[in-house]
């Protein structure tokens, strides 16, 4: 319910300055102010007598004529007010059961994710509501079955993202190019993913990394208020409500709140939450991946050699695909080179001006021998690029039957560390497994 609060000014100025020196306290030491309330109340309005539940709930006093009247006018919002009080006081364990559920109110797959939601949600994260108010939660994203709507490769995306396309494993580190064969690449790779996985997963459920961040622990055993909190969206929500603060931003739906807290860097205690809903997803991919590293590569494979393509047997290279290679690499690397008519033109034309020489003039000979020369100079030439193509070709030969040979034996070696990638695979599925089994828990 909401009231015009312009009717009574000065009583909504005095409430506003209160309820703003009230949240400011309880977000630095966790108390209410020293004063009193001064202000009066406002017909219809649902904030005065919440804040004066809030009050008497903080000294011990019976909160519930007021709590009664705050919650006839807005009982969401009342719910609201001091769920969230409680919590940016560190004193969280002190809401009735009853609160959370009605300022939660109802989640959807197809609805944005509230700010009061989304605040309470970060709180029971953190712990201000004890083991209860996190096991709500879950209970709410357990309800909507999330993973039924949700792409598996989005989340393995948002949990370990910049996966490389290719995986090259040490059998192949002479023979890169192999490794992105698929026949090759695809166990490598699901090895390697499953790996990764696992990392993550024991990244998010680990203790230590939950003492190594910034605010309070997890379970806020200490009672720490918010202003040692390092996320500030429970306190900016409560301001909203005491009309603190302008507008909220915008809402994002509930899959994407859960994938921006699976990747790195997110809150360790969100990122446990989100774990949770999407282990029955991870669950399916470890399996596919661990079923991709066993698989056992072909006995025969063809491989891109030089350029050319070469079929590999256990026992070494085909002989039929090599002699091909070798055809292909004899026609491609020898230049072909007509008969030399311009060197038999120059030494028919030196031959015939030394025989004209010898009953004419000496300038004849002289040409006669510059023509011979020349020819034999462009004939020399021709033998160089010849012997050239042959070395080439014959360098060529051999260094693809090194690669080959070279080839059959890292077949070899990928296939003995098949075994061991296959096993290694295995204990990372069975532990990713038991990780996310132990869930958002295993942070304690």
């Amino acid at each position: 319910m909401s009231t015009d609060l312009t009717a009574s000014p000065p009583a909504a100025t005095e409430l506003h300055r209160y309820a703003e020196a009230l949240v400011a306290h309880l977000a630095a030491n966790g108390a209410a102010p020293p004063a009193a309330p001064s202000f009066s109340d406002i017909p219809g309005y649902w904030l005065p007598p919440a804040v004066e539940a809030l009050v008497a709930l903080l000294a011990g006093d019976d909160p519930l004529e007021p709590l009664s009247r705050a919650a006839g006018r807005d009982q969401q919002q009342t719910a609201l007010f001091l769920c969230l009080a409680l919590a940016v006081s560190g004193q969280g364990s002190r809401i009735h059961a009853s609160w959370l559920g009605t300022a939660f109110g109802e989640l959807s797959i197809d609805r944005p994710v509230t700010h009061g939601q989304r605040s309470l949600w970060l709180a029971a994260a953190r712990g201000a509501y004890g083991p209860a108010g996190k096991i709500f939660v879950l209970r709410k994203l357990d309800a909507l079955a999330v993973q039924n709507h949700a792409d598996a490769q989005q989340w393995v995306q948002a949990l370990a993202p910049g996966e490389p396309s290719v995986v090259v494993p040490p059998s192949l580190a002479d023979f890169p190019e192999m490794a992105e064969i698929p026949e090759l690449a695809k166990p490598a790779v699901a090895a390697a993913r499953l790996a990764r996985l696992r990392a993550r997963c024991a990244e998010i459920t680990s203790a230590r990394q939950s003492e190594q961040t910034l605010g309070a622990p997890l379970d806020n055993s200490a009672g720490d208020p918010a202003g040692s909190w390092a996320e500030n969206e429970p306190l900016a929500v409560l301001r909203s409500l005491i009309g603190q603060s302008g507008p909220a931003g915008p809402m994002a739906s509930l899959s994407t709140y859960l994938l921006d807290d699976l990747r790195p860097g997110a809150d360790p205690h969100l990122a446990a939450i989100a774990l949770h809903v999407a282990a029955p997803i991870l669950r399916g991919v470890a399996e596919e991946l661990e079923a991709d590293s066993r698989l056992e590569p072909p006995e025969t494979l063809t491989v891109p050699l030089l350029g050319h393509r070469i079929r590999l047997h256990p026992e070494g290279p085909d002989q039929e695909s090599l002699a091909a290679a070798e055809h292909s690499i004899l026609t491609e690397g020898v230049v072909p080179r007509g008969r030399p008519w311009a060197a038999i033109v120059l030494i028919v034309l030196g031959v015939a001006c030394l025989i004209s020489a010898v009953v004419a003039e000496h300038l004849l000979a002289a040409a006669g021998v510059a023509m011979i020369g020349l020819a034999g100079w462009q004939l020399w030439q021709r033998r160089k690029l010849v012997e050239a193509d042959a070395r080439y070709v014959a360098g060529q030969v051999s260094e693809l039957k090194e690669l080959a040979e070279g080839a059959v034996w890292a077949l070899h070696a990928y296939a003995r560390e098949a075994e061991a990638r296959a096993k290694e695979a295995a204990e990372d599925a069975t532990e990713l497994t038991r990780l996310i089994r132990r869930g958002p828990r295993a942070a304690h």
